[in-house]
């Protein structure tokens, strides 16, 4: 087998334009605690255009993309989905789009059916936080009665859930799964494989491989650099081969978490690695990864070759 090279829709990055002011946390001067450290160089302008130039530099062909919410201004939540329509008319893309609405708010309903009312929204994401680590104990916003009231909300609006929360915390959200089946749930950055010692590594297998068993959870193979660490294969290998084996080839999406991860890595580091790490699946295995993956549970529609039913 050879590593995939190919169509591409990106699961999971970030389209932004830091200037206007609109994410807190990316105006001048600012500085959050930040996973990767100092991240000054990602306050730059990230479109379209971008994402296709990194995506080339891997040998992939970008078709279709999925834009994160961006910590946008919390008082205006659909200020956000205009500014991405805008610049999906600019552009072209993106195909869809994750708002964030805060799931607790007292005008978390109205703001969710506004935001289902929005044709370029699949879902929406709303980090309930975590604690430091496995060894200390404590909820997150996932079992507030409140915050799961609103929950409850999204499923009759057609609205996926975008889960960003530390490994140790997924059988607080298996719990959420299984009282809310009908509810499509993606688990970003692969849960946060941070802690590579061999103890860390096995908790954090074992705990994706328990929710895996719930069908309507899907894993993003993505933000899985190392601070102070450089983004290799072999650094990568168990873990996305792992996540794998938990969730199936038809259950994984790659993405780049792009421009944020370019802290830790080049587009074709990072994504040419996914593509060396299984080049001895199947073929049509690996283009579910790369493709056929997102553009179903994000129901995406992308431009078809009627000569070929290929994209073109």
């Amino acid at each position: 087998m050879s590593a995939y090279r190919g169509d591409l829709v990106d699961a999971h990055h970030h389209f932004w334009e830091p200037a206007e002011g609109r994410q807190p946390w990316l105006r001048p001067g600012v500085r959050i605690p930040f996973r990767y450290g100092d991240y000054e160089a990602i306050k730059r302008d990230y479109l379209p255009d971008d994402l296709r130039a990194d995506a080339a530099t891997a040998g992939m062909r970008l078709v279709g993309c999925v834009t994160m919410e961006t910590e946008w201004d919390d008082e205006d939540p659909l200020g956000e989905i205009d500014h991405i329509e805008s610049v999906r008319e600019r552009f072209g893309l993106p195909n869809a789009a994750i708002g964030r609405v805060q799931l607790h708010r007292g005008d978390a309903a109205a703001t969710l059916e506004a935001m289902a009312a929005r044709d370029i929204v699949r879902g929406i994401r709303h980090k309930p936080g975590q604690t430091a680590s496995p060894s200390e104990p404590g909820a997150t916003l996932l079992s507030d009665p409140t915050w799961r009231a609103g929950y409850a909300r999204l499923a009759p609006l057609g609205l996926d859930f975008e889960l960003q929360t530390a490994w140790w915390h997924l059988d607080e959200a298996a719990e959420l799964v299984r009282a809310h089946p009908e509810t499509a749930l993606t688990i970003n950055h692969t849960a946060l494989p941070a802690d590579r010692s061999r103890e860390g590594i096995e908790g954090w297998a074992a705990a994706i491989a328990r929710i895996a068993t719930l069908d309507q959870v899907w894993m993003k193979v993505s933000g899985i650099g190392v601070p102070g660490e450089a983004w290799t294969v072999e650094a990568n290998r168990e873990i996305v081969l792992r996540a794998i084996d938990a969730f199936g080839p038809g259950r994984i999406l790659f993405a780049s978490n792009f421009p944020v991860d370019s802290l830790a890595g080049s587009y074709a580091e990072i994504l040419g690695g996914f593509a060396e790490i299984v080049a001895d699946l199947a073929p049509h295995e690996q283009r579910a990864m790369f493709v056929d993956n997102a553009v179903e549970r994000y129901r995406l529609e992308l431009a078809v070759d009627p000569a070929t039913g290929r994209t073109p």
